[in-house]
């Protein structure tokens, strides 16, 4: 099957690139998704993981390369925003600022207002989607100071504030509460 290689880790189906390998398991574009692929994902025992958007994803940004050559595969995103029940004095200001007067963002005061995959994983593309072509499923306000952007894949998330001028990446994890428990009398 001359039509189907593996090169740094992406799928190309006859010249498209239709997916990547990750830890055994390849996630494919669904539109490519026949019996000779099946037999091609097989034959190198690998889980195929048949997805939509792929093929998008890996044509619009094409794949990500560290050192031209270990392929990084795109993140999933969330967008946190500010509740509304939140103080307005919370809202709409600086990484700076919030810190100086409230501390660092609390996770508890937000809400997920999106989760899902999207075409990149540059903070600025991603601020321009999340203002000009909203994506589908997305139900909160265009992005903003104040708001958080989270990257996550199966090893972990990064967490990404947008500030007045780009964004400041922050600890953004639910903060456990440590009660202390000695007692002196």
């Amino acid at each position: 099957m001359r039509g189907i290689e593996l090169k740094n880790g992406c799928i190309f189906y006859y010249g498209n690139p239709s997916g990547y390998v990750e830890d055994g398991t390849a996630i494919v574009d669904s539109m490519f998704q026949n019996e000779e692929f099946s037999q091609w994902l097989g034959n190198r025992k690998l889980t195929a993981k048949w997805t939509e958007g792929v093929f998008e994803r890996l044509s619009k940004e094409g794949v990500l390369l560290i050192n031209n050559e270990i392929p990084v595969p795109l993140k999933d995103c969330r967008i946190w925003q500010l509740r509304a029940d939140i103080s307005p004095e919370c809202k709409f200001i600086g990484y700076e600022e919030l810190k100086e007067n409230f501390g660092e963002p609390d996770k508890n005061n937000y809400e997920l207002v999106y989760e899902g995959e999207i075409e990149t994983n540059d903070l600025e593309s991603i601020y321009t989607k999340f203002n000009l072509n909203h994506p589908n499923g997305f139900a909160g306000h265009s992005l903003s100071m104040s708001d958080v952007v989270e990257l996550y894949d199966d090893n972990g998330s990064e967490f990404y504030y947008v500030d007045r001028f780009g964004f400041k990446e922050v600890n953004f994890e639910q903060q456990n509460q440590i009660q202390d428990m000695d007692m002196s009398i």
